[in-house]
């Protein structure tokens, strides 16, 4: 059984800076993209973030220039770290993960608000 588990929400000022972490156990070959997902109350899940195995990176347009994210291949992990956070980045984030001949898995979740 494949599981992710997220880390690293919170509360933060606007302006602020918060880091996402997030690893998948299990029986795992191998994982194509990793990424993070965001939803707010009332809107739909949106991409944040994404990252394939060679290091291709993909971002949405709302955080390019404040979001990183990074993956380690040999801990099966990825981090968004999140700077210049503004309230409407408030929302629960996701991660999600491509697993080779297995398909999307998701994480359960953890809450990001930005709020002075």
């Amino acid at each position: 059984q494949v599981q992710l588990v997220e880390s690293g929400g919170g509360l933060v000022q606007p302006g602020g800076s918060l880091r996402l972490s997030c690893a998948a156990s299990g029986t795992i070959v191998s994982i194509d993209t990793m990424g993070w997902y965001r939803q707010a109350p009332g809107k739909q899940r949106e991409l944040v973030a994404t990252v394939t195995r060679g290091g291709n990176t993909n971002y949405a347009d709302s955080v390019k220039g404040r979001f990183t994210i990074s993956r380690d291949n040999g801990k099966n992990a990825v981090k968004l770290q999140m700077n210049s956070l503004k309230p409407e980045d408030t929302a629960v984030y996701y991660c999600n993960a491509d697993l080779k001949w297995m398909g999307a898995y998701w994480g359960q979740g953890t809450q990001v608000t930005v709020s002075s």
